[in-house]
């Protein structure tokens, strides 16, 4: 058992010293992911890595902390509470008071295979194709989530979802496949 795995168990348990603990433990390895996802933002960004991180972390550990049964079940959680940040950061940005009132713009499906940098209008509607695709394959959708928002590879991604190495390869060539079809990308998968 890691100890991350511990604390995330004594966490479970009620143990309130063990949310300080675990902050500890994960500051570096989130405020890196976050940083990551940061960097392929567009420029302009008003959040910065360490805000994206203390946010993160006070929704996962916040007043009823989610029992976690691993350390990359908690990352998984971790990268989805960011995507969740960024994509609210995104609409508020957007929205009228602030000056929104943009034309929806179509997603390149390279945004999705290389994590480019992504507009707040790419980043609605991308969120929005993940929540369909999510209803019709969940592994999938949370592998993307990884791989864009967490910063992780494909690799690190099955790790985190305990699945093997090649069926997260499988399930990220179907939803790259369908995100493309989603988002209306008509080139073919041969030509990516």
């Amino acid at each position: 058992m890691t100890d991350v795995t511990r604390i995330l168990n004594a966490i479970e348990r009620g143990d309130a010293r063990a949310t300080d603990e675990l902050l500890r433990a994960v500051y570096e390895e989130l405020r890196l992911l976050a940083g990551q996802k940061l960097s392929r933002e567009p420029p302009g960004q008003t959040l910065q890595a360490t805000a994206l991180v203390h946010e993160a972390y006070l929704r996962l550990v916040g007043d009823a902390p989610a029992s976690w049964n691993s350390r990359g079940h908690f990352f998984a959680a971790a990268a989805e509470a960011m995507r969740r940040i960024l994509v609210e950061n995104a609409r508020r940005k957007k929205s009228l008071k602030r000056g929104g009132g943009q034309q929806r713009v179509q997603l390149d499906g390279s945004i999705v295979l290389a994590a480019q940098e992504i507009g707040a209008d790419d980043l609605l509607a991308l969120s929005d194709a993940l929540d369909k695709l999510a209803k019709e394959d969940k592994v999938g959708s949370e592998l993307i989530k990884l791989r864009i928002f967490g910063g992780l590879t494909a690799k690190q991604a099955a790790e985190a979802l305990d699945i093997s190495p090649s069926k997260a390869y499988a399930d990220l060539e179907y939803a790259r496949a369908w995100l493309r079809l989603e988002l209306g990308d008509r080139r073919t998968a041969s030509d990516m």
